[in-house]
């Protein structure tokens, strides 16, 4: 399941990078609830060929503590930012958002908002994909992110 996973996400980005596209690196820092609270940080790519569709992808380390033990998860996601609102003064402040996320412990479909492309709010449904979960607890239920991504050029 997660070779195909991973496959699907490498055809995709293939597929997308061979159009005139400009890539944009992202960090990210965020809250992430997955039956447990845990803190999120890594990085993205934007790929971007106009404003009205723009594809996200990016690894993360989901961190907190579960059963009073300190806890690290590779995380894997991908994401569409749609907006196709046409003439008005201040172009696409707001997106809505499609995607999906995947660990080595569950998988997440998710929807949600993102203000400007930088501040996410998103939730979905996580279905376990290890029954031993993590340090004994079963991550599946209620998923809920709230992202902020700074564009590596702001830093500069």
């Amino acid at each position: 399941m997660k070779s195909k996973l991973f496959i699907f996400i490498l055809i995709s980005i293939c597929g997308i990078t061979k159009s005139q596209m400009t890539v944009h690196k992202m960090l990210n820092v965020g809250y992430v609830y997955q039956n447990q609270s845990f803190g999120e940080v890594g990085g993205k790519l934007l790929f971007l060929k106009n404003d009205d569709v723009i594809f996200r992808t990016g690894l993360s380390a989901m961190m907190g503590s579960v059963h009073q033990k300190f806890a690290i998860m590779p995380k894997v996601q991908a994401d569409f930012l749609l907006n196709f609102q046409k003439n008005v003064d201040f172009y696409h402040a707001f997106y809505f958002v499609a995607g999906a996320e995947a660990t080595n412990k569950y998988i997440a479909p998710k929807v949600g908002f993102s203000l400007f492309g930088i501040v996410d709010l998103m939730g979905g449904y996580g279905f376990s994909v290890d029954d031993r979960g993590l340090n004994g607890k079963e991550l599946k239920g209620l998923n809920i992110n709230l992202t902020i991504n700074i564009p590596i050029v702001l830093l500069n």
